[in-house]
């Protein structure tokens, strides 16, 4: 009997037997998914992140080149870096709600696909400034889901104590971008004097991003294979696996079964069912799961609709908040160091490698704090940390445990936000700014990757729209601080801007992680309809 069959068999009343009735009622193993599995998995989603950071980060040298080759001001430039954000905010609002009822693996190469087409576009196309806005808002739209998809692929394959340990090396090649997208757009510039060479940069990565997802990436959408055990068909499955439908050697076969990614499914819709296991037991999750998504138009209000929950707002708001924060540095780096340090494209490129530092270290930081709270809080609440089956978040005081520690991070970087604007007003070396910017990326990236862990942690049935919401506060938040920026920096100055915005994400989110652990979990059982006195 096929696993199909079994879950097929599991939906009818008449008949379930008591065995059947025990088999069901047993959630099983949270994924099937091996730690070598996930290793493999994660090193791959921190390559097809790249899409969000090296495409945002390799532009910010390019803005005053842009300006002169497309003959307009640095402020319509800066528009196309707004507009830039806000699809990369708006985007994620249908792809991600997609990839919950149709899976992930073909949201990624639609994604894909339309990224790399943009990205082909941006580099033949010249001097026509509505050109690079339309295309540069088609490769945010393409690029754009790839953050949330690839939190929502993590929540489908690791439980909540050990979230913090795969999310930190996907971030950690994530951030790499912050680090060599500004180098390599500032040495494109002096080595060609043309920024179409970065955008062929991105063609590449983009090419070779869909070819990966196509032969390697496998479905893991609970939605569509349970915990892994169910087997992936047509389209959820990767080239790689069906060539174990193809005629060839033994030693190929071997081979092939060996270095496979994501457990094994079998050999596919050609595979006759005498071969299958017999003895697979059947588990709650995968009941009902046929290996393919359902084709269901996304609601893209979906994730909209999650902003607006108090506990939602909040921790959105702390995602959000570091980011914007984040952007409003990289923002500046470019007229800081270009402008009143007088330094070449190349050198500014290299300026921002201290920020990528601090942002790579944060990414460690931010997991090890991550898995070392939830253990503390689950020690203190007398509660067992399941990390087979996973641990019931309805049970869980998940805010207390994700929040631990922020006022303290939040309160040490106020002076270190206020004292990098004094220190560029008042003309300080500038290797002080670089060390101010190592601690800031630090700062910045542990916070808003804690939190973007906690609005996945907080709607485990709807990862990959929870994620999306993410995409919209802190794309919409990044996009109006970028867009304010310029006028404010004229009007205000460096030392008086950054005290500002220092003050504002400091008494923001000070005041939401206070609300967050005293009100968090009662807002979220109402929200899903439970009683506290029942959890």
């Amino acid at each position: 009997m096929t696993m199909t069959e079994k879950s097929q068999m599991a939906t009818s009343p008449e008949s379930r037997t008591p065995e059947l009735e025990q088999a069901i009622a047993d959630p099983g193993p949270y994924t099937t998914w091996t730690s070598r599995d996930r290793a493999l998995l994660i090193c791959l989603l921190g390559y097809l992140c790249l899409a969000s950071s090296l495409t945002a980060n390799i532009y910010f040298p390019l803005i005053d080149l842009l300006a002169d080759r497309y003959g307009v001001s640095a402020q319509a430039i800066n528009l196309t870096i707004t507009l830039f954000f806000v699809l990369q905010g708006i985007a994620p609002s249908f792809w991600s709600p997609l990839s919950d009822s149709f899976g992930r693996r073909p949201v990624y190469l639609a994604t894909f696909a339309v990224y790399a087409l943009a990205s082909l576009g941006l580099s033949v196309a010249d001097r026509t400034y509505p050109a690079l806005l339309l295309l540069r808002a088609l490769q945010s739209v393409g690029g754009s889901a790839v953050l949330s998809l690839s939190y929502a692929v993590v929540a489908d394959v690791t439980v909540h104590a050990e979230r913090g340990r795969w999310i930190t090396p996907m971030m950690t090649a994530t951030n790499i971008g912050p680090c060599f997208g500004p180098v390599i757009g500032g040495g494109a510039i002096l080595a060609t004097g043309d920024p179409r060479w970065c955008f062929r940069a991105l063609l590449i990565f983009g090419a070779s991003a869909f070819v990966l997802i196509a032969l390697f990436l496998p479905e893991t959408g609970r939605h569509v294979v349970g915990n892994g055990a169910v087997p992936a068909k047509g389209i959820w499955r990767t080239w790689f696996n069906l060539l174990a439908t193809v005629n060839r050697p033994a030693f190929i076969s071997r081979c092939l079964q060996k270095h496979r990614l994501g457990p094994a499914d079998g050999e596919g819709e050609k595979q006759s069912d005498s071969t299958q296991a017999t003895d697979d037991p059947v588990v709650q999750v995968n009941v009902g799961k046929t290996g393919r998504g359902k084709a269901v138009f996304p609601n893209p209000f979906l994730s909209l609709r999650i902003v607006f929950y108090p506990d939602t707002f909040l921790t959105l708001w702390l995602a959000g908040s570091p980011y914007a924060l984040w952007f409003c540095v990289q923002t500046s780096i470019t007229p800081i160091f270009g402008q009143h340090y007088g330094f070449n494209p190349l050198y500014v490129g290299l300026c921002f490698l201290a920020g990528g530092v601090g942002i790579i270290a944060g990414g460690f930081v931010a997991g090890k704090l991550m898995d070392w709270n939830y253990r503390k809080v689950a020690a203190a609440e007398g509660l067992p940390v399941d990390r087979k089956r996973g641990d019931d978040i309805e049970r869980f005081p998940i805010e207390q445990a994700r929040s631990r520690g922020s006022i303290t991070i939040i309160l040490l970087s106020l002076g270190v936000v206020i004292g990098y604007g004094w220190i560029v007003a008042r003309h300080v070396h500038p290797a002080v700014l670089l060390v101010f910017q190592i601690y800031l990326g630090c700062r910045c990236t542990a916070l808003h990757q804690t939190y973007s862990a906690l609005i996945v942690d907080i709607f485990p049935d709807r990862p990959g729209t929870a994620a999306a919401s993410n995409n919209i506060t802190r794309c919409t938040l990044a996009a109006l601080a970028v867009a304010v920026l310029d006028p404010l920096t004229r009007v205000l100055g460096y030392g008086w801007l950054f005290t500002l915005l220092g003050l504002l994400d400091a008494v923001g989110s000070i005041a939401a992680v206070l609300a967050l652990r005293k009100w968090g979990r009662s807002w979220r059982n109402r929200r899903t309809g439970k009683s506290v006195a029942a959890v």
